[in-house]
């Protein structure tokens, strides 16, 4: 039978250790201390006192309780001396199964590894869904994470061990986070979805209006309309947009939503979540029968990234009036027009006008995002609260020299346009590091018509630059164009920008956040607060109504637009239950 935290809370401390026996291997001690914060309100609060229990334990014990964990497809497994608890982990991940290749395989990386660091692997093989890796994916992680330094490793031993503890914890309480797998499942259905040249590779990118964004906007769509939107449509610029209507008619609307598109060879989250998570609260309220009173309106936005056209925020921008008729002219790389591909998507471009929201009739925007970064993961906190997002600003430029032969043109003589940007991009690091907290970032380069035995005449590159407030980041563009000017003159370059976007920065509405953190804290879960240095949606429509924004911890060190952007079906719950609570709040201060 399963446990409930009743049993718990009440149960003598002798009692309650032996109720949590076999969560962390061989080591009883984390529990036992953490039973001393009872009572606990829900599982998170549980997993959350034994992580800050391990947290506060010294380095040794910390070692000792990874040492204490058996070598994936090891000697135990062999030896049939595993713990009930890891035959039950290796089993699910295949692992008691491998091929003779394979087993000599993780027995040479076992090796490897126990050298290196001094501790066996640690992975949570059930994985983020809790249905077990596939057993390459084990390996290439294992490969992955044996170059990686000691002291980081021993932190993510540390954090698989607290996953494989969460997924133990909560079969013994017989918890599933019934929304939060779905939520993993339609973002794993929908990176089905990628455009040619990387689909083939089994990577994942889905840019502006091609047949896989339409694809991904036509999945939403039904999606939304299986499960209990009232309208559901694709707008003049490819929102998905979803309705669910409120209990009386002219009620104000509560905004949400965030967008499908992604970066080159990028994750399956960012973005997405925070369209999955509200979708799943629709479906409760749906199932339930259930109306508010106010309207949802949830949005996939079609662009947020720029990857295919320099129009980044056009998703988000159109709502907010903020479409630009010059960006209609812009040329992808095989030379289709923005207006092109719009007109061959279907969409009506003289509506686009009619997409501006009108601030009078919305509550606010609210976004939930995957946090991007490794805060979230570095402390072990599944849920962030984002007090603002930082103000950016992003450029096309180019440095013009003069092409040359790379034998005969001596070095006092050359006009390197590449060189020039070298040198830029050293400066640009020196100079966003001067701030703490601004970042700068030239993340594309391009050599037009380069050679391997010619000086070159041009180099095109990107700018993205932030800054937590407006005028620090403009403190930092001023400076920067002052010395490309500088570094052009040094040597006898010419140089072009073009600002492709702009964005102010963006403070969370007090009371939004504070919704926030209300629903958090009603979870068991701790509060922490952050800014946020990505770009979303929410800075665009945080320019017509209030906006605040819940991040969600991500994995593997909070890695993101990368393909091992990850996060747990167990965190997603938690996002969802908050965003639950969040609409009853406003529920409640509506009447």
């Amino acid at each position: 039978m399963a446990l409930t935290l009743e049993q718990l809370n009440r149960a003598p401390l002798p009692e309650a250790t032996q109720m949590l026996d076999g969560l962390y291997e061989h080591t009883p001690w984390i529990a036992e201390q953490a039973l001393a914060q009872r009572p606990f309100t829900s599982l998170a609060h549980l997993k959350h006192a034994m992580v800050r229990v391990l947290a506060a334990a010294p380095r040794e014990a910390q070692l000792a309780l990874v040492r204490a964990h058996p070598e994936l497809a090891g000697k135990a497994m062999v030896s049939k001396t595993l713990t009930a608890e890891s035959t039950n982990e290796q089993s699910k991940a295949g692992l008691t199964d491998c091929t003779p290749e394979e087993f000599a395989r993780i027995q040479q990386l076992n090796s490897d590894y126990n050298a290196r660091h001094g501790f066996p692997f640690i992975l949570a093989v059930r994985g983020p869904r809790g249905l077990g890796l596939p057993k390459q994916e084990i390996i290439d992680t294992f490969a992955r994470r044996l170059e990686n330094p000691v002291d980081f490793e021993l932190a993510e031993a540390l954090r698989n061990i607290h996953r494989i503890v969460e997924i133990r914890l909560n079969d013994k309480f017989g918890y599933e986070p019934v929304e939060g797998n779905e939520v993993w499942d339609w973002q794993e259905r929908l990176s089905t979805n990628s455009d040619p040249g990387y689909a083939e590779k089994g990577q994942l990118t889905v840019t502006y209006l091609t047949d896989a964004h339409r694809a991904c906007a036509q999945r939403i769509s039904h999606w939304m309309r299986e499960i209990g939107f009232d309208e559901v449509e694709i707008d003049a610029v490819g929102n998905v947009v979803g309705r669910y209507k409120a209990a009386t008619e002219g009620a104000k609307t509560l905004l949400t939503g965030s967008h499908y598109d992604t970066v080159r060879n990028g994750g399956k989250y960012d973005g997405r979540l925070g369209i999955f998570v509200p979708m799943a609260c629709v479906k409760q309220l749906a199932q339930q029968g259930k109306r508010l009173p106010f309207n949802i309106e949830v949005v996939g936005f079609s662009e947020e990234e720029g990857q295919r056209y320099k129009a980044t925020f056009l998703g988000s921008g159109a709502l907010v009036g903020d479409f630009k008729n010059e960006w209609l002219e812009q040329k992808d790389a095989d030379g289709i027009t923005l207006r092109e591909a719009m007109t061959h998507a279907g969409l009506c471009i003289d509506d686009i006008p009619k997409l501006e929201r009108d601030p009078a009739k919305y509550l606010g925007f609210v976004e939930v995002h995957i946090e991007q970064g490794p805060v979230l993961n570095e402390l072990d906190i599944p849920l962030g609260i984002v007090t603002s997002i930082n103000g950016s600003a992003r450029y096309v430029c180019e440095f013009i020299g003069m092409a040359s032969h790379a034998g005969t043109t001596p070095m006092d003589r050359r006009r390197d346009a590449a060189a020039g940007v070298a040198e830029l991009s050293l400066y640009i690091e020196k100079r966003a590091g001067q701030d703490g907290d601004s970042v700068a970032t030239i993340g594309q380069l391009n050599v037009p018509s380069g050679s391997v035995n010619v000086v070159p005449g041009r180099c095109q590159f990107s700018l993205d630059l932030r800054a937590p407030t407006n005028e620090q980041r403009d403190a930092m563009i001023n400076d920067i164009m002052a010395e490309m000017a500088a570094i052009a003159e040094r040597r006898g370059l010419r140089y072009t920008t073009e600002l492709s976007m702009k964005a102010a920065a963006a403070p969370s509405a007090p009371e939004w956040q504070k919704r926030w953190e209300n629903a958090v804290d009603a979870l068991g879960v701790p509060l922490f607060r952050m800014p946020s240095g990505a770009g979303h949606d929410a800075m665009k429509l945080h320019e017509i109504m209030p906006q605040a924004m819940l991040f969600v911890r991500g994995m593997n060190a909070g890695i993101s637009h990368n393909p091992l952007e990850a996060t747990t079906s167990d965190d997603m719950q938690l996002s969802v239950d908050a965003f639950a609570h969040l609409l009853q709040q406003l529920a409640q201060e509506q009447k």
